[in-house]
């Protein structure tokens, strides 16, 4: 077999279980094609992304399908103003053993899990809101000054509401900077709200097969940053980055309406998604 025909073979089985894995979703969840595109675009590049969207339109029930259909651990969060930090890495408590003697023992919070979903992220203060930079961009937290690694794969999904802005805060421009895709919601139309409607008014149960495992979602991963990019494309992703800095010459006009360009993960983002979407326009 040809170097050629070994790749295309790779290829093909990186669609197949992308396809199946998109075909278990859409059982459950009507329309949102791009969304659900965007999700798994992250989850294979090892990113993060952030949804943003009026409630009721199934950006909780979507991140729990994935979970299903992956096996992967899932955990959630309801990001509220008296949320700790604790509350979400976890913390060193006080143990007692048989003979009496106390010691310090780390007891894991929601983020050690697979598929974490931040609900409502911007409504915690920004002090609890950065305590997931470091997961994020580390993969790993440190409490106490031990560090903890996060197990692999590891996926944030944050959500927000903007219809109510009220005891909201912004999130850190930092933390911005670490998810891969930003992603609007938009309200579905007539045919997806008949669908919706026949879908949850009856006692029927609409189902998801695991299509995937914990090391199948890892093999995608190193498939996906293994696929070739010509210098020429790494070249023209970086002019674009550098053309969101207004202080830069060759930036657009659109540059106006821009405070702060890129950072060098946009490089990133633009060339490991691009990779994600060569394997499937294979």
């Amino acid at each position: 077999m040809s170097l050629a025909e070994k790749m295309e073979r790779r290829a093909r089985k990186f669609v197949d279980r992308y396809t199946a894995v998109q075909e278990q979703i859409g059982r459950v969840i009507v329309g949102h094609e791009e969304i659900i595109h965007g999700v798994l675009t992250c989850l294979f590049v090892g990113g993060h992304c952030l949804l943003e969207g009026v409630p009721g339109l199934g950006k909780t029930l979507l991140v729990r399908t994935l979970a299903q259909v992956l096996e992967l651990d899932f955990s959630r969060i309801q990001f509220t103003p008296d949320l700790m930090p604790a509350d979400i890495v976890g913390t060193n408590i006080i143990m007692q053993d048989e003979m009496g003697k106390r010691y310090f023992q780390f007891q894991r919070g929601p983020v050690f899990t697979h598929i974490l979903l931040a609900d409502e992220i911007n409504r915690a203060t920004p002090k609890t809101q950065s305590a997931l930079l470091e997961a994020m961009q580390e993969h790993g937290v440190t409490v106490g000054g031990v560090r903890h690694e996060l197990e692999e794969p590891f996926l944030v999904i944050a959500t927000e509401n903007h219809l109510e802005t009220e005891g909201t805060y912004s999130l850190p421009e930092a933390q911005l900077d670490r998810f891969f895709f930003n992603s609007h919601l938009d309200d579905p139309g007539l045919e997806d709200l008949r669908e919706i409607g026949r879908r949850t008014t009856t006692t029927h149960r609409f189902e998801v097969t695991a299509r995937l495992n914990r090391d199948e979602v890892e093999e995608m991963k190193r498939e996906a940053r293994g696929v070739e990019v010509d210098e020429r494309v790494r070249r023209y992703a970086s002019r674009i980055v550098l053309a969101t800095h207004p202080d830069r010459s060759g930036a657009t006009d659109m540059v106006r309406y821009v405070r702060y360009g890129s950072s060098p993960r946009g490089v990133q983002a633009l060339i490991i998604g691009g990779k994600v979407r060569a394997l499937l326009d294979e």
